[in-house]
C-alpha cells in the first residue's frame, strides 16, 4: 500500500467502449472529477443503441469529454485517434460480450476482441502510454471446480470462443508489456449488473420480460451460482488501479491481471426473487438444461485486490438490484 497513488486529475484518459455499461459509468466518474476523457466506440447495434446514445448524451453535458465514433478493427482510426491525443492512460473496455452470442457470431469477437485489441496495443507501442488497462472476464476459468477462483489459476480450457479472445487478450499484453515495455492491467469482471447495464443480460432480460409477464427462461433448472458485481464497486475498482501500474516482476516484466468480483457468489434463484421483490412483481418461469457455453458457478477471490488497494467489491444484491429497478422503471416509465 505504501507506493499507493490516488488518481491524478490532470491526467488525459481514452475509455474505448465509452457508450457502453461499463465505459459509461467509467467515464461519467472520472468527468465529474475534471479527469478529461476522450470516449471511442462504434455504437454498434448488438443491443438497443438508444440506450448507448442515451449514455452517450449524458457524458456528453461534460466539457472535459470528447467523443469519438469509430472501430477498434479500424487500424487507421486507431492510430489516427493515439496520433491527435496524447493519452495518459488508456482504458480498453470496448469488446464484443456476451457468451451465447460467440457461439452464432464468432467473426465479431475476432474483429472486436482480437484484431481490436492488438491495435490498442500497437498504438501504445507507437505512442507510449503510462498504463493500459483493458477488460478480460470470468468467463477465462471455464468449468473448473475449484473456488473461488485465482488469478494464479490454469485457464488454458475455455468452453467459449468469447472466453477464448479474452484470454489471447491477456496472453497479447503480457507479450507487449515483455517485447515494448507496455505497463498492463487486465481486469476480469465478474458478473456486472446495474443502472444502464446490458439489455443482453439475464438479469435485465428478465426485468423486461416480468414487467411485460413473459415467461423467463432459466438454464441448469436454476442450479447455477454467479458472482454478481454491482457497477460501482467495478469502477471503484478500476479508479483505484489507473495510476498504479504493476511494478516489474522478476523477469522485469509489468503485465498483471486482477479479479474484480463480489466475492460473494449467489444461488441464481435467490437473485431471481430478490429481483422479483424488488419490481414487486412474480416472474413466469421455464426450467431448462444447461446451455453450451454456461458455467455452472463463477466466484472471485479478491485477495490479491484487497492487498494492494485495500479495497473489495461489497454492495450486496438486494441493494444493488433495488437500485437497478428504481432506474430501470424511470428508464421505461414503468
Amino acid at each position: 500500500m505504501s507506493s499507493y497513488k490516488n488518481l491524478d486529475t490532470s491526467k488525459k484518459i481514452l475509455v474505448t467502449g465509452a457508450a457502453g455499461f461499463i465505459g459509461f459509468h467509467l467515464s461519467r466518474k472520472l468527468l465529474g472529477q475534471g479527469v478529461t476523457v476522450v470516449g471511442f466506440d462504434n455504437i454498434n447495434d448488438y443491443y438497443d443503441v438508444n440506450l448507448k446514445y442515451a449514455r452517450l448524451d449524458i457524458l456528453k453535458e461534460y466539457n472535459n469529454f470528447t467523443f469519438v465514433k469509430g472501430d477498434l478493427a479500424d487500424k487507421e482510426a486507431v492510430d489516427r485517434l493515439f496520433e491527435e491525443n496524447k493519452f495518459d492512460i488508456v482504458v480498453n473496455l470496448a469488446a464484443q460480450a456476451g457468451v451465447r452470442y460467440s457461439i452464432e457470431n464468432p467473426q465479431a469477437y475476432m474483429e472486436s476482441n482480437v484484431i481490436g485489441f492488438f491495435n490498442i496495443l500497437e498504438a501504445c507501442r507507437h505512442n507510449p502510454v503510462e498504463h493500459l488497462l483493458y477488460a478480460s472476464s470470468s468467463s477465462v476459468y471455464g468449468n473448473q471446480q475449484k473456488t473461488p477462483f485465482s488469478t494464479d489459476d490454469d485457464v488454458s480450457k475455455p468452453i467459449s470462443l468469447y472466453a477464448a479472445t479474452k484470454k489471447s487478450n491477456e496472453l497479447m499484453a503480457y507479450t507487449y508489456s515483455h517485447l515494448y515495455g507496455i505497463p498492463s492491467t487486465g481486469l476480469r469482471f465478474f458478473t456486472v449488473y446495474g443502472p444502464f447495464g446490458r439489455p443482453d443480460m439475464a438479469y435485465f432480460s428478465f426485468a423486461q420480460k416480468i414487467v411485460k409477464g413473459e415467461t423467463i427462461k432459466i438454464f441448469n433448472n436454476g442450479d447455477m451460482y454467479r458472482d454478481f458485481t454491482y457497477i460501482d464497486d467495478i469502477v471503484k475498482g478500476i479508479e483505484n488501479m489507473l495510476c498504479n501500474p504493476p511494478e516489474a516482476d522478476e523477469n522485469s516484466d509489468r503485465a498483471t491481471v486482477y479479479n474484480i468480483g463480489n466475492n460473494s457468489p449467489e444461488k441464481l434463484m435467490y437473485f431471481i426473487e430478490t429481483l422479483e421483490n424488488a419490481l414487486g412483481r412474480k416472474a413466469e418461469k421455464e426450467y431448462l438444461p444447461m446451455q453450451p457455453g454456461d458455467v455452472y458457478q463463477t466466484y472471485a477471490d479478491v485477495t490479491p485486490l484487497i492487498e494492494k488497494f485495500g479495497f473489495k467489491p461489497s454492495t450486496s444484491i438486494e441493494e444493488g438490484l433495488g437500485r437497478f429497478v428504481e432506474w430501470f422503471k424511470d428508464y421505461y416509465k414503468i
